[in-house]
């Protein structure tokens, strides 16, 4: 029951962060030279972190960055201060993010992936990338192999012959 409100939550959440950054392009960022004309603000991929479930990792699309954004389920859980830093384990590596706030939205941390944004060709072109970043941050987790020392010893080739271990 818990996972299904915070799913409705966090739905509503991207939504309400799609929308803030909507008016954002359209108010403060709108005619900024970096802004690329032939992108939309769009939220991509946004799923519960698998690390921890109380956040959400995806990826903020607009017209002057592409971000990796960890947005909490609830608004009201503790997030980094703004502009302070840590390091998240996101896959199997570590994500460096940065507190962020606003009042709609209250806080979240984000990691800039691409700015500006003129590399990209059009808005599928970046919804790809998008898709292709999550895709490998989200890739299962390959446990490394044992070390020589935590291998059993193989049997010498008399041990093997005879099914004799360590021989």
């Amino acid at each position: 029951m818990r996972a299904i409100a915070l799913r409705s939550t966090l739905d509503a959440r991207v939504r309400m962060l799609q929308a803030r950054f909507r008016a954002i392009a359209a108010g403060p960022m709108r005619d900024l030279p970096l802004n690329h004309p032939g992108l939309p603000v769009e939220a991509i991929g946004f799923e519960p972190d698998a690390a921890d479930p109380d956040w959400a990792l995806g990826v903020l699309l607009t017209p002057w960055c592409m971000n990796l954004v960890r947005l909490p389920c609830l608004a009201d859980a503790a997030t980094l201060a703004v502009g302070h830093k840590a390091s998240r384990t996101v896959g199997d590596g570590d994500v460096t993010f940065i507190g962020a706030f606003d009042e709609a939205i209250g806080g979240y941390e984000t990691c800039s992936l691409f700015s500006p944004m003129q590399a990209f060709a059009d808005a599928s072109s970046a919804r790809d990338t998008a898709r292709e970043v999550l895709a490998e941050l989200r890739r299962p987790v390959v446990a490394a192999p044992p070390a020589a020392s935590e291998r059993p010893a193989a049997p010498s080739r008399r041990g093997f012959l005879f099914g004799l271990r360590g021989a």
